[in-house]
């Protein structure tokens, strides 16, 4: 049987080095760079987790500029060694701040920080034509080439040079092919290369692609690996690029959603995550947002606006327009919304159902309980089909610590019933409207706590003479 191209070789295992050190200053933030979201996830995450899953053994990330917020917004990335670069001298200068990191023979496969659309399958491809000759880069034929670095081949499939745009030749800006960025190469030979490096360029920075180069002369063969989807190398320098890289890793879930059998009404206004699974014969309306580890079960529907993140919805689930659900359970055939908002730990059971401006928060609704209208319900369980009315709020929070409030099966509560925990309402329970519940309601009673209403007869009339 082959060998699974994805699966690191025994004899070089594979390191990625991630160049992640950058400005980014046509971005015009004073957040870094990195931290810029595309796809529902920073920038940074994407080639990480490209990397993993080409069987990258570790993960080296150089960073310069603001190291100290990526570092503490990816501190719960595993496995990842933080090298810093303090002087911004270029990218072959970046390269070399990681070899102290480096110990005896890897394979390093280098990718830039601001290069999200990269697959694994691209640098599984990449490591493989390594060890076809002395290391590997990739390069994408472009119609305009623009501003990019241009490769030069050597007329057999290897590489000659890389040139930046800003010092290339007339002849050397005509050709398509520019440097994707993406290189697979041996250490330690490659830092011997780094180290000889000078600022001889346009810009007085230490440029990776003249490293390349001069091993492609000394050491041997560089393959070159033309990526089949040029987008692959596509880099954001500004708002503009980050944009059109966030529609793309959209349409690329999308697309594979829609063949697995999911409708995806208006692709153009969904934003879907690259961890989303949608099970067939689901619909999803336009102007919606998929997010995170969200999964949608079979003939699920979710309208207009929603905002889905980290959320579970099993089979004939409805979420109606403009609905919020975050780090929320939706049970088999609830409906949801519109306008509701199911916070972390949301659980609703089959059936149930959340209607418009309702909120729940770390609260299970049973099967076929429902809360139809501007209700509140955090801390809670409210049993098998009970019925929370209008305006109902569960007062969890006592200004020190969150409290509990159970309601009962077949529960009836009232609407603008204040429910102020602790408290209990017993199974088949009844609270009139308006009441203000402090102590349990035993199973089958009816509580109500209001003022007798008083009526005065011809006050309007004297108060409009005064």
């Amino acid at each position: 049987m082959a060998d699974d191209p994805l699966s690191p070789s025994p004899r070089r295992p594979r390191v990625a080095v991630v160049l992640a050190a950058g400005k980014g200053t046509r971005m015009r933030s004073a957040r870094p760079k990195m931290l810029h979201e595309a796809g529902g996830r920073p920038l940074l995450a994407w080639p990480l987790a490209a990397a993993r899953a080409a069987g990258c053994e570790r993960l080296l990330v150089v960073v310069g500029h603001g190291a100290d917020e990526v570092r503490a917004a990816f501190a719960g990335e595993p496995g990842v060694v933080w090298v810093e670069q303090r002087e911004q001298r270029g990218t072959g200068h970046a390269l070399l701040q990681a070899e102290p990191h480096v110990a005896g023979e890897a394979l390093l496969l280098v990718l830039s920080g601001d290069v999200p659309l990269v697959r694994p399958e691209t640098l599984a491809a990449l490591a493989a034509a390594a060890g076809r000759g002395w290391g590997a880069m990739a390069f994408a034929t472009l119609a305009l080439p623009g501003a990019l670095g241009r490769v030069v081949d050597d007329g057999a499939g290897g590489l000659a040079s890389i040139v930046e745009a800003r010092d290339a030749t007339p002849a050397e800006l005509a050709l398509a092919t520019i440097n994707a960025g993406l290189y697979a190469l041996p250490a330690p030979a490659i830092f011997r290369h780094l180290h000889a490096l000078a600022p001889d360029n346009a810009q007085g920075e230490l440029y990776l692609t003249d490293a390349v180069s001069a091993a492609a002369r000394a050491e041997g063969r560089v393959e070159l690996v033309e990526l089949a989807d040029p987008d692959e190398a596509l880099g954001v320098n500004d708002r503009l690029e980050l944009a059109r890289v966030h529609r793309l890793l959209s349409e690329r879930s999308i697309r594979r959603l829609s063949l697995a059998g999911a409708t995806f009404l208006e692709p153009a206004t969904t934003t879907v995550g690259a961890e989303v699974e949608v099970g067939p014969d689901s619909v999803v309306h336009g102007g919606v947002a998929l997010l995170g580890a969200t999964r949608l079960g079979r003939g699920v529907t979710v309208h207009s606006g929603a905002w889905i993140r980290d959320s579970s919805l099993a089979d004939g689930a409805t979420i109606e327009p403009c609905s919020v659900l975050d780090g929320a359970t939706v049970g088999a055939g609830c409906r949801v919304g519109p306008f509701a908002r199911l916070r972390p730990a949301a659980v609703l059971q089959e059936g149930a159902r959340v209607g418009n401006f309702v909120e729940v928060k770390k609260t299970t609704l049973g099967p076929g309980a429902k809360a139809n209208h501007l209700a509140y319900l955090g801390d809670a369980e409210v049993g098998a089909g009970a019925n929370v009315g209008a305006g109902v709020v569960t007062c969890n929070y006592d200004g020190v610590a969150k409290h509990r409030t159970e309601i009962g099966a077949r529960a009836f509560v009232g609407s603008d019933t204040m429910l102020v925990a602790p408290v209990k309402v017993g199974a088949d329970a009844v609270t009139g409207a308006g009441s203000v519940i402090t102590r349990d309601v035993p199973e089958g009673a009816l509580a109500v706590e209001r003022s007798r209403q008083r009526v005065v007869a011809g006050w309007a009339k004297r108060r409009r003479k005064k």
